[in-house]
């Protein structure tokens, strides 16, 4: 059993790396989210459509990954934290499949069937996360992507308000209340090394979308 002073040496530390892998793993850090975030090209335009309906592949459908993760969560306050997530984060998803209806086909790019057997892929190692019973993992998952939500919305918003769709406020959980939440789960070196885990991995998944996006970019430019 760990000695509750190292535990809230653990829960104290844990906050501050997750912040950390936001900041050098996180969506808004990749270099094809940053372009999508610059002016609106005509290219920039498909290249955001594409973005839209990748995204609704992978986060659109129920449960979310979020709502996976409610499944095997602990008592209050992490279950607590992740009921509110999971509310918000629906409303997100509902946001995203009608974002993704109004945007129009999804561009016309070489290579499709590779596209769906890696977003089938994804899916799937996201549901793995989510539902993992090792203690924190799911956590660490759920937190990761509603941290990194962040960096994603200002791009729906940006379609949004091109196809001319109302842009809904965002009532995901802040910072402060995700950095709240790490802590309380984080009782342990072994649950903050699965927070880490979890975390890690939905990044990991979340650049490789990037770089799927970028490779379809480049192949119509070329097609």
């Amino acid at each position: 059993m760990v000695h509750s002073g190292v535990a809230r040496q653990v829960s104290s530390a844990v906050a501050d790396a997750h912040a950390a892998r936001l900041g050098a793993a996180g969506s808004g850090a990749h270099a094809h989210a940053q372009d999508l975030a610059g002016p609106l090209a005509p290219y920039r335009a498909r290249d955001l459509d594409d973005f839209v309906h990748l995204l609704c592949a992978v986060y659109g459908r129920q449960p979310t990954v979020v709502e996976l993760a409610l499944g095997s969560a602990p008592p209050a306050p992490v279950r607590a934290w992740l009921e509110s997530a999971t509310s918000a984060f629906e409303r997100e998803r509902l946001y995203l499949v009608r974002l993704t209806s109004a945007v129009g086909p999804v561009p016309s790019t070489p290579g499709a069937a590779e596209t769906e057997a890696a977003l089938l892929a994804q899916r799937h190692a996201l549901e793995t996360l989510a539902r993992s019973e090792r203690s924190g993992c799911a956590l660490g998952a759920a937190t990761a992507l509603v941290a990194d939500w962040f960096a994603l919305r200002p791009l729906l918003d940006k379609v949004a308000v091109r196809v001319g769709t109302d842009v809904p406020p965002c009532a995901l959980p802040d910072e402060p209340s995700i950095f709240d939440v790490l802590e309380a789960g984080a009782g342990s070196v072994a649950a903050e090394r699965a927070i880490r885990f979890g975390a890690e991995q939905l990044l990991l998944q979340q650049r490789a979308l990037f770089d799927l996006l970028e490779a379809r970019s480049e192949a119509r430019e070329d097609y």
